[in-house]
């Protein structure tokens, strides 16, 4: 009997709390079961289980050894499962979450190269306002921005992200360049009403300083490409995400405005359940998008994008 046989063998004794469970188990003699753990108990010099007719209770040396060998069996398990998973080709259904504008923008385009290199993945792109649920949707990997509350979830981040407060030329010829956080109080901002919680209040740090101001105005949507189109509209200040704001910037059509200060980020992640089963499918693409964010980077398209 080889070594991790004899770990499994001890688990699975302890597990099914007798001899004869076991021996039933596993479809052998409990006189054949009693042998192989005498001689294992023979090689090591000590008992390891307590047993009579009905019970098996393991002694200090056996929770000793039964603590090692779950951790030993399940690297042994997770080892197995990293080099099949290293030699199975990407294929089969991959599902993914994505948020509506940034999924338009960028995701989808990125699932055209994507579908190009691995023609054996079939993509579904599911495109939501609020997060998808990976429980209910099944899906394999999601991409969501800035910090992930859910601990079970695994996140890899695939590409910087920082939120800007900016506003069209047209409204800052009328009304004028706030200078710190606090001048906002007295201009029309855009808000966008996301999280009840956090409705309005736009949080700056520079250095130690930190700030939080309660902003104002008389347009507020839930939908960030409504609040784009208002700012672009010069109907008040607004505060977006990099990536949607990169374009315009560029083009003149938004100015950025307190740029000594720093906004919470909206770094972008794929996230995934666990990372002990991830399939290759689901590997080859999240390494994908990270490749392809990098470079967009490296093109010099915007300072981040």
């Amino acid at each position: 009997m080889g070594q991790s046989q004899e770990l499994q063998l001890l688990v699975e004794l302890v597990r099914a709390g007798s001899l004869s469970a076991a021996a039933r188990e596993m479809g052998v003699t409990t006189a054949a079961v009693s042998k192989r753990l005498a001689q294992i108990e023979d090689r090591l010099g000590v008992r390891l289980l307590n047993r009579n007719t009905r019970r098996l209770s393991p002694t200090a040396e056996g929770e000793l050894y039964l603590e090692n060998a779950r951790r030993i069996l399940h690297d042994i398990d997770h080892l197995d499962q990293l080099i099949a998973s290293s030699q199975t080709q990407p294929r089969g259904l991959l599902k993914v979450n994505a948020p509506l504008g940034f999924g338009r923008s960028y995701i989808a385009p990125a699932i055209v190269l994507f579908a190009r290199r691995y023609p054996e993945v079939d993509v579904q792109l599911q495109l939501t306002d609020a997060p998808g649920d990976f429980v209910k949707d099944a899906f394999d990997v999601a991409i969501r921005f800035g910090d992930i509350p859910d601990t079970r979830l695994i996140a890899r981040p695939i590409a910087p992200n920082r939120r800007l407060v900016c506003a069209s030329p047209d409204y800052l010829k009328k009304h004028g360049h706030p200078l710190v956080p606090q001048d906002l109080i007295r201009h029309q901002c855009i808000v966008l009403r996301q999280n009840d919680e956090t409705y309005g209040l736009w949080r700056f740090t520079k250095g130690a300083y930190s700030e939080t101001i309660k902003v104002r105005g008389a347009l507020s949507s839930n939908d960030g490409e409504v609040t784009l189109t208002w700012g672009l509209a010069g109907l008040g200040i607004l505060q977006r995400a990099e990536w949607d704001l990169a374009r315009h910037l560029r083009a003149g059509r938004l100015a950025l405005l307190l740029q000594d200060y720093a906004l919470p980020p909206a770094d972008i992640h794929a996230v995934f359940p666990e990372r002990h089963h991830l399939s290759a499918k689901v590997r080859v693409f999240i390494d994908f998008l990270v490749d392809y964010f990098q470079d967009r980077r490296k093109g010099g398209k915007g300072a981040s994008w």
